[in-house]
């Protein structure tokens, strides 16, 4: 049996079957060459819950555009995860496009981690950004009465991907940085001679840089 703990970035996302609202899904094996995004909700028919959802409705296609599906999840019946739906598409007119995990047993729940003994028996607000290889890469924790920011999570998994394809790091609120804008971060130097090879490049500004540890550089 599966330790019930929280999981760790890195680890690889547990196999699961699960039941939605868009039928039965294998996690991570039917998401195999894509990126998802797991975000769970204390329970249907609640109003900050209401507000995420429609956010990540709208912005749907944006995750899309990466590669990446989204997945809902709460603590109740796929009958509850119908309801909610229609009504949110009656009352607000947005059609909710991702499929919602029914958990009623708190079994997927517990097995990652998201149960928390301060809150009951519903699911904290958390957020798992796994990659196309079914590894976790980013986990985000928000208590119940605090709504998440869809956008910070559109640009946290573009900076995962980013940092995937080019071999770089990117700075605080990546791409609109005070510092360096939307210049990337070159991993820093691990021995005497590279870094005295970049102190003689910024001397000579072939390159941008506060120091030999702290170089940066334009995307493309």
């Amino acid at each position: 049996m599966e330790e019930i703990r929280m999981k760790l970035l890195g680890e690889k996302f547990p196999s699961m079957e699960v039941m939605t609202t868009h039928g039965v899904k294998r996690l991570p094996e039917d998401y195999a060459g894509k990126w998802f995004v797991l975000f769970s909700h204390p329970a249907d028919f609640t109003p900050v819950c209401t507000t995420e959802f429609v956010e990540f409705a709208r912005k749907a296609n944006d995750f899309k555009e990466l590669n990446t599906e989204l997945i809902g999840l709460s603590v109740d019946q796929v009958f509850s995860h119908i309801k909610w739906v229609e009504w949110i598409k009656d009352n607000t007119n947005i059609a909710i496009p991702f499929p919602v995990i029914a958990d009623d047993l708190g079994k997927v729940s517990n097995q990652l981690g998201m149960i928390h003994p301060g809150k009951g028996t519903n699911t904290v607000r958390a957020v798992f950004i796994v990659d196309d290889k079914g590894t976790i890469r980013l986990i985000m924790y928000y208590p119940q009465e605090v709504g998440r920011n869809v956008d910070e999570i559109l640009r946290a998994l573009k900076a995962l991907q980013t940092a995937d394809q080019y071999g770089v790091a990117l700075p605080e609120k990546w791409p609109n940085n005070y510092l360096i804008k939307d210049h990337v971060i070159v991993p820093p130097s691990t021995d005497e001679a590279s870094a005295n090879e970049r102190k003689e490049k910024i001397k000579s500004k072939e390159i941008d840089a506060f120091d030999w540890w702290f170089v940066h550089k334009p995307l493309k």
